[in-house]
């Protein structure tokens, strides 16, 4: 019988062993001095992994900023014969410990001139081992043992070589996410606003407010944790947030219970082909559902990334949300193009 507790479950921790490559002279942790070159690898891979958007180079500093992650132990970079950084990766255990849960994202990239060769494979290898290790030190630390660890990889769907490394692995597809476009050319929706809802543009003196609301309003999405102001504050305090493009929904106490969050990151306009803006989040929260109040924040940020001379507006959604989003946003003129999978090996 399968045991409930999952320090049972995972067992003592392990630490992951070195990978041995024959074109790879080091593994090592990286560290501040290698954030150009990981950025330059994940660039390189951005062209043909997901050539519409560029992983900002600030996403990768942030990594070394961030309380729960000791870049020491979590990181993982490979350095060539010629001191090339070739391949780079992380394991992040999310730092919520909510109903005794624990989740760690995967994530890293090999530079194109040096794939097929097994290095991928022999990096995500690393990366699982120290991923579970964090989950069953954790677990241990937990009252009741904890309940569920979860390491999740996101790839493109259409990305075969990463799925089948991730599969290799035991990961198995459990989610679908599509990336959707507007053009903000074309006329945009007027939604009726509902009684004792005002629509105000986000301000920063509010950051706290809307941190709650946000770990509401998601609370019951799949994979979703609770934010912490640190990750907090790094998003809505970042160089490609744009509080005035950003919109939230206000009730009459002034509470905030709608949102939508948007940012601008130049760099990935050449890329998409167009101006544009990202919508990071949308959420209402749980007690506010059901009122349209999601068309209302959306349409209500599409004007003002309009009014900025944006092309378009960008947003990602889960395919299955229980909110229905996703038939939600081809009303307010998104249209699909192209999908991430998350594959997951459940501990």
């Amino acid at each position: 019988m399968t045991s409930s507790r999952l320090s049972d479950r995972v067992g003592r921790p392990v630490a992951p062993t070195a990978p041995q490559h024959p074109d790879i002279t080091e593994w090592r942790a990286a560290t501040t001095d290698d954030i150009d070159a990981i950025h330059a690898v994940f660039a390189a891979s951005d062209a043909i992994d997901h050539p519409t958007w560029i992983t900002p180079r600030q996403d990768i500093a942030d990594i070394f900023e961030l309380s729960h992650v000791d870049p020491r132990r979590d990181t993982l970079v490979a350095i060539a014969p010629g001191g090339e950084l070739v391949a780079a990766g992380t394991a992040m255990l999310h730092p919520s410990r909510l109903d005794g849960k624990l989740s760690v994202d995967i994530g890293g990239a090999v530079h194109p001139d040096w794939r097929r060769r097994g290095i991928g494979g022999a990096l995500l290898r690393w990366l699982d081992a120290r991923g579970a290790e964090q989950v069953a030190t954790a677990a241990v630390a937990l009252e009741g043992g904890g309940s569920e660890g979860l390491l999740k990889v996101y790839a493109r769907e259409d990305n075969l070589g990463h799925v089948a490394i991730a599969e290799r692995l035991s990961y198995v597809p459990e989610r679908w996410f599509s990336t959707m476009v507007r053009d903000l050319g074309d006329a945009l929706p007027d939604v009726t606003t509902p009684e004792g809802i005002t629509v105000v543009t986000y301000d920063r003196a509010r950051d706290s407010d809307a941190l709650a609301a946000r770990n509401d309003a998601f609370r019951d999405h799949w994979g979703s944790l609770p934010s912490n102001p640190e990750r907090w504050q790094q998003f809505v305090g970042g160089d490609f947030f744009r509080p005035d493009l950003s919109r939230m929904a206000v009730d009459a106490e002034g509470t905030i219970v709608a949102f939508c969050l948007a940012s601008v990151n130049e760099d990935d306009f050449a890329a998409l082909g167009a101006s544009h803006a990202y919508i990071d989040l949308i959420g209402v929260v749980r007690s506010h559902r059901r009122r349209g109040l999601a068309p209302l924040v959306v349409s209500a940020a599409l004007r003002a990334i309009a009014d900025a001379n944006l092309e378009k507006a960008v947003l990602d959604v889960d395919t299955d949300s229980p909110t229905g989003a996703n038939t939600l946003y081809e009303g307010l003129g998104f249209a699909f193009t192209e999908r991430d999978v998350a594959l997951v090996r459940r501990l």
